[in-house]
């Protein structure tokens, strides 16, 4: 799969932003599904990504992990 976020396989997200891409996962030949590729890369230089059917799922998910993350 081509993507504009990775380069060799790793995420260039910078730090304190966000990306996204859409891409189509064929599940079988007449079965697609779009999913949303997430990358968010918090001020501390830690990554989040997830894939999800949505935008918004995905930065719910990376609002669940921020939560987490600062609860500890």
């Amino acid at each position: 799969m081509k993507t504009e976020m990775t380069v060799n396989g790793v995420s260039v997200c910078p730090t304190a932003e966000e990306r996204h891409e859409y891409f189509t996962l064929a599940l079988s030949p007449r079965r697609k599904k779009r999913l949303c590729q997430y990358d968010y890369r918090d001020a501390d230089g830690e990554l989040f990504s997830c894939v999800a059917p949505t935008l918004e799922e995905c930065r719910a998910k990376r609002d669940t992990w921020l939560n987490n993350r600062n609860n500890k």
